[in-house]
């Protein structure tokens, strides 16, 4: 995710850097340029969000994406943990209760020690560091502009692209871009922050136009937001917004039609956050006068399987590039991956398609899949070719706390022939991102059930239960895990 950043990389020949820790996309492709022996310049702009918000190096990710709302996320499953301390023995004082300012100054004290610590990784790599606006001017020229509007222009055999893109706001809706706030577009991100406010103590109601986390196996969607409303969030399914309007109280008043029985409702809320849609940042970047064909219809950037754009000598990584998955890790890759190739080092390019790809979805109750939804497996391969073991099971930390395990599921798809090569796993519980990411060596590997049924698990773990799974959906048995 490298939203809010204008990036330019001119590549040519100067003396290589020492290595360093993994930074975002759109820092990490330069890093490595510069390490390999590239001379590296990095144009590097935010625009104000509407709010007038605006943020440090690094990308969406970094800023406003994956690392603070991993830490809010944190902060909600600590309090979970605090109340079961209570039943480990633990003396807590009542009452107990979460301070919005503390933490959130902790998160941004986190987010720019990161700034800088990009800041001083393109130093000390000799890269030219330009806060500026950048656009082009031909396939070998950029033009910058900074705040104060001075303008300069940088020349370079290659040129990349990382700028990402920025959340929208559903401006049909009057009121909607007034009084809402915009956050990023990914299905699970409005879910994963209803959880963490719900975990924080604050009433949080999720508005779903149809289904919740589009693009993944349904079944376990339904899990993650049952979970979530026997634990407080309310849902308001179906639902279409209407208006957006400020009460005398200072409360927004939000009205919305019900897409089923056809009613209007409205409620009142102290803040409004979109989730409803994310746009590349192109539209300034003078691509299509300079020969750079975007997809009409998404605005994205048109790339080839190593990141060329039609202008040989323009490349485009991460979110502005069409096909690509939006996820931070996969940018990284990529972005390495053509450092490596434009230095002469590699030959090696991004191959993994979108469903081999790890993710975890890190709302109250984590879930964390690699591969094929159940539907998506059956849609290419047909039900009848196509095995499904799956398991109820209950993690250990749940039974002294005597917390609902009912949601905590995992769900193997596998070809129906032959040796049964794994299509897809998929797993609700906790800690599910650390699950996950070894099983995805597994799948990009081709494992097989066989093979994961003869892999050894660690007692007493959740992702031994993947180890065990013998049960098979079509076989009707019930698939609750007993014993230990």
């Amino acid at each position: 995710m490298q939203g809010g950043m204008r990036g330019k990389l001119p590549l040519s020949p100067s003396s290589p850097a020492k290595h360093t820790r993994h930074p975002p996309c759109n820092v990490s492709v330069f890093l490595v340029a510069a390490q390999l022996g590239q001379k590296v310049a990095v144009l590097d702009y935010v625009e104000a969000s509407v709010r007038g918000t605006t943020w440090g190096l690094g990308g969406t990710c970094v800023n406003v994406g994956c690392i603070p709302k991993k830490l809010m996320h944190q902060a909600a499953l600590l309090g979970t943990a605090v109340k079961d301390a209570k039943k480990y023995g633990w003396k807590i004082p009542e009452p107990v209760s979460h301070d919005w300012a503390t933490m959130s100054q902790a998160v941004q004290n986190h987010v720019k020690s990161l700034n800088w610590g990009h800041r001083v990784q393109l130093q000390d790599r000799k890269v030219k560091y330009l806060n500026m606006k950048g656009s082009l001017v031909d396939e070998h020229t950029i033009r910058g502009m900074n705040a104060k509007g001075k303008e300069m222009t940088v020349t370079a055999r290659n040129v990349v692209i990382a700028t990402g893109g920025r959340p929208k706001y559903p401006t049909h809706v009057p009121g909607a871009l007034e009084f809402g706030i915009s956050m990023m577009k990914w299905p699970h991100v409005g879910l994963e922050c209803a959880g963490f406010l719900t975990g924080i103590g604050l009433d949080t109601t999720v508005m779903v136009r149809s289904i919740a986390l589009r693009g993944f196996d349904q079944q376990m969607s339904r899990l993650v937001t049952d979970y979530m409303e026997a634990y407080g969030t309310r849902f308001s399914w179906d639902a279409v917004p209407k208006k957006v309007e400020k009460l005398p109280s200072g409360l927004l008043q939000v009205t919305w039609t019900d897409t089923q029985s056809k009613q209007e409702h409205q409620d009142a809320f102290n803040t409004v956050l979109w989730a409803v849609g994310r746009a590349p940042e192109t539209k300034t970047l003078n691509l299509k006068q300079v020969g750079v064909e975007l997809n009409e219809d998404t605005g994205k950037v048109i790339v080839a399987a190593d990141e060329r754009t039609s202008m040989s000598n323009i490349f485009a990584i991460g979110d502005i590039a069409q096909g690509r998955p939006e996820l931070t890790p996969t940018a990284i890759k990529a972005g390495k991956l053509l450092a490596r190739r434009l230095a002469g080092h590699s030959i090696s390019f991004m191959c993994a398609g979108v469903f081999q790809v790890p993710t975890t979805v890190f709302t109250p109750l984590e879930y964390g899949c690699v591969g094929l939804s159940e539907e998506e497996a059956e849609r290419r391969c047909g039900k009848e070719n196509v095995e499904v073991y799956h398991a109820f099971y209950k993690p250990l930390e749940f039974t002294v706390a005597e917390r609902d395990a009912g949601q905590c599921y995992i769900k193997v798809v596998c070809e129906g022939h032959g040796d049964q090569r794994v299509l897809g796993l998929h797993f609700t519980g906790p800690n599910a991102g650390e699950v996950t990411q070894g099983f995805a060596l597994g799948l990009q590997c081709g494992f097989t059930y066989a093979q994961l049924r003869d892999t050894v698990g660690i007692h007493p773990t959740c992702a031994e239960e993947l180890t065990k799974i013998n049960i098979t959906k079509r076989s009707g048995l019930d698939a609750t895990v007993t014993g230990c």
